[in-house]
């Protein structure tokens, strides 16, 4: 039979949800996820993976930190595999940001993140081939890299069912239910669910689930590209993921002498889509744009031959930062959505962020910098020293 009532509900089957139904199972709650289609079949089955502590405020350094352990420590901590690669992560900035990135720098390095600057001749030995005459600094981390989206978010919601956590797959969240004040459950696809609490991770449908308790969050389904390139003979080795804030691009290895390369231009939050349908290959002027971008980064790319590129989905908010918090307050009905194509690495730490909001308990990592009522306050998120508006 299938149970119908549950401490805590988690609408959406991607990172956010199965790291919280982690969390939260841990702690003795018994917790179901509400995924509408499979596991990681949203935002986070195309996300880059990208693992990176590259942030310029104190709070999401701390969280991107708290992930990194994670994710390199991830079959003691999680069980099962997540496909880290460990190759390093690169930052390059044009000149005129130079003092910003070596402030972030400082900012991560207070907060234990394992990252220093790079010299122009630096630069060179960690990335051969690079076109570096308009760099004067790079930031490095040599802890960082990659996983794999797929097998991160089956392994942690294989987790949560060892912990007692139940999963709902094919099945929509319609309706949120509320009495007295508080939220009492859910209408879907598959009948009504009730709970105590209510956690809206539907990412690029966070909106529209929203909506359900009567709130407009400022959350667009946007779509985001990403080329495929096969990589030349003699470059197929593994090198860091580079974030080309020259090139507004970043490109990171794949299996098989494969490379991804995309946008970090916040232009993309300009293409909004129905995440229920839209393109998801790319464009082949994508495909040419972002292809100019990384040969002129590194020239020796020239002879990369493309591959077809796929299209996945940001969940942006006008500060490019997520909305975590209890809306309204004392109801049991939250929000965890809005991150905006770079929540993938904080993951872990959401998770853990939404089991202490959901039980209580003392806050690991302040979430009122992701409170919904930043944007009426005039307090949107920006970093200390900025130069890219994901950061």
């Amino acid at each position: 039979m299938t149970r119908r009532h549950y401490d805590t509900l988690l609408v959406g089957g991607g990172i956010m949800g199965c790291a919280a139904a982690l969390e939260l199972a841990r702690r003795g709650q018994s917790v179901a996820v509400l995924e509408k289609g499979a596991l990681a079949s949203g935002s986070t089955g195309k996300s880059s993976a990208i693992v990176r502590q590259h942030y310029s405020n104190l709070v999401t350094a701390r969280m991107a930190r708290y992930g990194l352990e994670v994710f390199s420590e991830f079959e003691e901590r999680v069980g099962g595999v997540c496909g880290f690669v460990r190759c390093g992560f690169l930052v390059l900035v044009p000149s005129e940001d130079a003092d910003g990135l070596r402030a972030n720098v400082a900012l991560q390095q207070s907060v234990g993140v394992e990252t220093r600057i790079l010299s122009a001749e630096e630069i060179a030995e960690v990335l051969p081939g690079v076109a570096s005459a308009d760099l004067v600094a790079a930031a490095y981390e040599p802890g960082a890299g990659y996983a794999d989206p797929h097998q991160t978010t089956h392994a942690l919601a294989d987790a949560a069912r060892r912990a007692g956590a139940r999963f709902h797959l094919n099945t929509e969240v319609t309706g949120i239910r509320f009495q007295g004040g508080r939220v009492r459950g859910v209408e879907t696809t598959q009948g009504v669910f009730e709970a105590d609490a209510v956690v809206n991770c539907a990412g690029p449908w966070g909106a529209r689930v929203a909506a359900m308790a009567g709130l407009e969050v400022p959350v667009n389904a946007c779509r985001a590209q990403v080329a495929v390139f096969n990589r030349p003979e003699g470059h197929r080795g593994d090198h860091p993921v580079v974030l080309d804030f020259g090139h507004a691009s970043y490109f990171r290895p794949e299996t098989g002498g494969l490379m991804l390369v995309g946008l970090i231009d916040p232009s993309e939050a300009d293409d909004v889509v129905d995440p229920d349908r839209y393109p998801e290959h790319t464009d082949d002027a994508f495909d040419l744009d972002v292809g100019q971008r990384w040969i002129a980064r590194c020239p020796p790319m020239e002879a990369a031959e493309p591959r077809r590129g796929y299209a996945g989905l940001y969940a942006v908010t006008p500060d490019w930062h997520p909305v975590i918090q209890e809306v309204p307050a004392g109801s049991g009905h939250l929000l965890c959505t809005g991150f905006s194509g770079h929540g993938f690495k904080l993951g872990p730490a959401v998770g853990l962020m939404v089991a202490e909001l959901v039980t209580g308990a003392e806050p690991t990592f302040d979430p009122s910098l992701f409170r919904l009522s930043r944007w009426s306050e005039g307090e949107p998120v920006r970093g200390r020293y900025e130069y890219s508006i994901t950061g």
